[in-house]
Formats: structure tokens, sequence, C-alpha cells
């Protein structure tokens, strides 16, 4: 056989022995559905008809309670105007099913005081110098050029601020954002000062954040903790937000635009903003912290005492997305959407555990009772279906683990359902080609010739039988929910590799063991019904329909 000819068989071999390489090598595995490992699935929707950003900033909120939890995997997608949420491997079921259920509300309390990041990293980077000026106690903070300032009662930075509502700007004072030297010099830190700097700025657990209560929350960007802030009781809700808008100035920065409703709604606002401009006990920072589901999204700084409703600008050192999130929050905090809970599903890790091991005894079973029936009655060309389903099954553990370790894809029973159904579409294309190549062969022509010739009739059938699959498979995923997609997904991606195989292995293989002496020889593993004699001995066979040879 000429080597281009073997290209496509290294090239699928090869392909397949480093993806499973690839993923034994970095120890990734599939990641297994609730129903395979224990956890919860809740199936939420909303009370009344809600606009799709409102839904998505929903998304987003449940989405931030359950990274809270530590659950590894989560999968919460929309589908139409539903929210599923599937938290496999979760520990506490009820508390979770709580937690996602409940609606978000939005909350603007003053800023009592703050210090900035979180607890932890203030500890360990304040440094053992001090200085005082004018009462106020200034610590020299390791790898920054400034020093944070806390004043010995609000906790507030000093800075003047250049907008009658702005984001508070920090300023590192070095350019491009690298780090310069520390800072030295100054007294050595008292006694304990350290520890009374921090005291009192224990975070408020979700649960204990009520509305009418001081509580500790913290400001998080991309996964870190910016801030953290001693907040007053909540002095309005979202409910006096009319809408928000993020606009870019004629200079090019971004701002956001917040309309208050009129009546009782711009007094509740112009209430709290009179204790803030005057720093006043309720308000010692001069700052409104906008709270959603216990964390601070913005504590723009208070400019003057009072506003018209439509009046209100929030600015800052905003990007565009940051400022369209913050006005995306304050429209849809003053109208949280309302879930009730449709379905819930709750799996113990026991039961998930029985049902993995049942889901591989059963497709191990299937799949061997298939190889040994394939083996018994085409022979040689049996162990053709057995390597070939070692590639496919190879291709689809390696791209299973990779999209789960990538993209989140859980592998739940149903999809070990699709799985297994795709073995006989699987194995349906090699006796699509085996039957073409026993028929032709019968007919006179040599194996050499039957194998090109079969394989191109046989390729279209097995085309259109793995087409009419995948647009079943297709419409399943888009029109169906819940469990129904993972079997639809799982079913649709093995059955698009079974072509892949199909094209770069069948073919080849065959081709290659029809010049072999050994399969096309006259013992039990030769080509079968007599195929692997007229190859060998050159022979002619007689017509299926008589004549003379």
């Amino acid at each position: 056989m000429r080597r281009n000819k073997l290209t496509p068989l290294v090239f699928i071999v090869l392909v397949a022995v480093l993806a499973l390489a690839a993923a034994f090598s970095t120890n990734t595995s599939p990641q297994l559905g609730l129903d395979l490992q224990g956890g919860v699935s809740v199936v939420l929707q909303p009370t009344k008809a809600t606009s799709d950003e409102a839904l998505d900033q929903t998304i987003e909120v449940i989405r931030s309670r359950v990274d809270a939890l530590g659950v590894a995997e989560p999968e919460i997608v929309r589908q139409g105007n539903s929210v599923v949420v599937q938290l496999p491997g979760v520990k506490n079921q009820q508390r979770a099913i709580e937690l996602v259920g409940t609606t978000a509300e939005l909350r603007f309390r003053p800023v009592i005081a703050s210090i900035p990041g979180s607890v932890e990293d203030l500890q360990q980077a304040v440094s053992t110098t001090t200085t005082t000026v004018a009462g106020a106690t200034t610590t020299t903070v390791a790898g920054a050029t400034t020093t944070t300032t806390v004043a010995p009662i609000t906790g507030q930075s000093t800075g003047q601020p250049a907008a009658p509502f702005q984001e508070p700007v920090t300023d590192t004072g070095a350019p491009g954002g690298t780090t310069p030297a520390p800072v030295t010099g100054g007294d050595p830190l008292p006694a304990g000062l350290g520890e009374e700097l921090f005291s009192g700025f224990e975070v408020t657990a979700p649960e204990d954040d009520l509305a009418d209560q001081p509580v500790v929350l913290e400001t998080i960007e991309d996964g870190k903790v910016t801030e953290t802030s001693k907040l007053g009781p909540t002095a309005a809700n979202g409910t006096i937000v009319e809408t928000a808008k993020a606009e870019l100035s004629p200079a090019g920065a971004w701002s956001v635009n917040l309309v208050i409703k009129g009546g009782s709604g711009i007094e509740q606002f112009n209430a709290i903003a009179a204790e803030c401009n005057s720093k006043s006990e309720i308000c010692p920072s001069g700052r409104l912290a906008i709270v959603l589901d216990s964390r601070v999204v913005s504590a723009p700084t208070i400019q003057q005492p009072s506003f018209e409703r439509d009046q209100i600008q929030i600015t800052g050192s905003f990007t565009e997305r940051e400022a369209k999130d913050l006005a995306l929050v304050l429209r849809y905090g003053s109208l949280p959407v309302v879930l009730e809970t449709q379905t819930v599903q709750t799996v113990s890790p026991t039961l998930g555990s029985e049902s993995l091991k049942s889901g591989l005894l059963a497709g191990l079973l299937g799949l061997s009772l298939v190889v040994i029936y394939m083996i018994f009655y085409y022979r040689a060309l049996g162990v053709v279906v057995l390597l070939g389903l070692m590639i496919w099954a190879a291709l689809n553990y390696a791209i299973i683990s990779w999209l789960g370790a990538t993209r989140g894809l859980a592998l739940s029973l149903a999809g070990v359902t699709g799985l297994v159904v795709s073995v006989g579409v699987t194995v349906d294309s090699y006796v699509v080609f085996f039957e073409r190549l026993k028929d032709d062969v019968r007919m006179g022509r040599s194996l050499r010739t039957s194998t090109e010739r079969s394989w191109k009739r046989a390729f279209r059938t097995i085309i259109a039988a793995n087409v009419a699959s995948l647009i079943g498979a297709v419409l399943l995923y888009l029109l169906t929910v819940g469990p129904v997609r993972g079997f639809a997904f799982f079913l649709a991606m093995a059955t698009f590799l079974d072509l892949v195989v199909a094209y770069f292995f069948i073919r080849p293989t065959v081709a290659w063991m029809g010049r072999s002496a050994f399969f096309c020889g006259d013992s039990w593993w030769g080509l079968p019904s007599g195929l692997g004699i007229s190859a060998a001995r050159g022979a002619t066979a007689v017509p299926a329909r008589g004549g003379t040879a």
C-alpha cells in the first residue's frame, strides 16, 4: 500500500493516543453531574414577565452566591425564561436551595469606615513603622509609595473629589501600574495598634445581612477584595430608583446617570445625602454604598446635600464595562426578579455513586457483547470494529475531560445514556461498509478494488444515517431542558466523532488487512464468506445470481 494511503490511519491513531496521554498526564478526568456524584438541581421561574437584561442580572447574582458556597463546576444556565441551577457535590443541599431562590435586594447604606483590601491582606502588608500627623495615624504599607491614613473616627482617607457624586479614586503614585520601592522611616508602631486598626472589620455572613442592622461587607473586583467597609443600617432600597444609564462624556470619561423616583423616593435619597455630605454620625465618611446581595458594588462620595431626582451623576475612573454593569445593577435592583421554584431534584452522594457504577457496568456489558458478536460474525473485520471503538472511546474521553476542565461540562447519567446509544450508531457504520464489501467481492471483483468501490458507496449511507442522528440530537438540545439536553449533547458529539473515525480509520485499515496473507488466508481469521480465499488464490468468485466463472 502506498504511504499516502496509510496517512489517515496514522493520523487518527496519533491524535487519539496524544489526546488520551494529555488527559492522563494533566490528571484531567470527566466532571460528573449531580446525578452521578450527588447534589441538587433547581429550576426557577420568574413570577411575571421579565426582560432579558433583568434575567441575566439575576443569573449573575445567583452565580456569585454559588461561588460563595464553594461548589466545584456548578452549572447555571438560562433555558427560555427559566433558570436551571445544578450544583453537583454540594454538601448542605437545603441551604443551597434557599440561597439560590432568594430574591436579591438593592440597598443604599452609609459607609462608616473602610480599609483597603481585606483584613488578612492588610495584616500581612502593614510594616512596623508609623508617624502621627495632625491627630491621624499613618501606617506604612509595604510595596506602596503612599501611606494609608486612618482617621481616628471616620476611617476615611483624605482627598478632594471632583464630581458632585463621585466614586473615590486611589492614587498609587506609580505610573503604568508598576510597584515602586516601599516607603521607610517613622517611629515604631505602638504595641497593639495594628490590631486596633482592623478590629470590628469581621465580614458579615450573607445570612446575617439584615437591612436594619450595621454590617461589614466587601467590595470585590475580578475575584479580589479591593475594600472592606463598615456600613450603617439601610437608608433606602432599590425601589426608589427609576432608571440608570451609562453615558460617555465628550471628554471620553464614562459615568452613570441615576434617576430617582419622585415623592418619597427622592426624599429618602436626599435625607441620606444630607447626612453623608455633612459627615454626620450616621455617615461619617461622606460616602454612600450601593449594595447588592451582600456585596458593595460601588461607594461614591456625596458632594452636595440635595439633588434633583434626574440630575444625579456617578463619576469616577470607570471603564465602559464597569459603568454599564453599575447601571444595570441600579436599574434592576429597583425591580428585583422574583423567582419561584418549579422543580427541585436532590441526589445523595451514595445514590450518585451507585448510578455511576450501574451506568459504567451497563455500558461495558453492552460494548463487550457488541464486540464479541462482531468478531464472531465478521472474524478479522471484527478486530477492526474493536480497534475503531477504542479510538472512538479515547477521543470521547479526552474531549469530555477537556470540556469539563475548561467549560464546566458535566457528564450526567443522561449523558452516559447518550454515549451508550451512540455505540449502536458507530457500529452500524462498520456494518454498512462490511456488507457492501462482501456484496462486491461476491460479484466477482477483487478485494483491492472492492475496498475503494464499497467505501464510496457505504460512506454516503454512513453520512446520511449520522446526519439524521445529528439533526435529532440538535433538535432535542434546542427544544428541551434539563437532563434531555445532556443526552442530546453527548449523542451529537459521539455521532460526529463516529464520522471522523469512519473516514480516517475504517477504509485504510480494511485496505491494509486485505493485502495481508494472514487475514486473507483460509483460516478461521480469514475474511468471511470466502473473501479471504478468493483474494489469496487470485480466483474469481462465482456471481451471486449464477453464470460461469
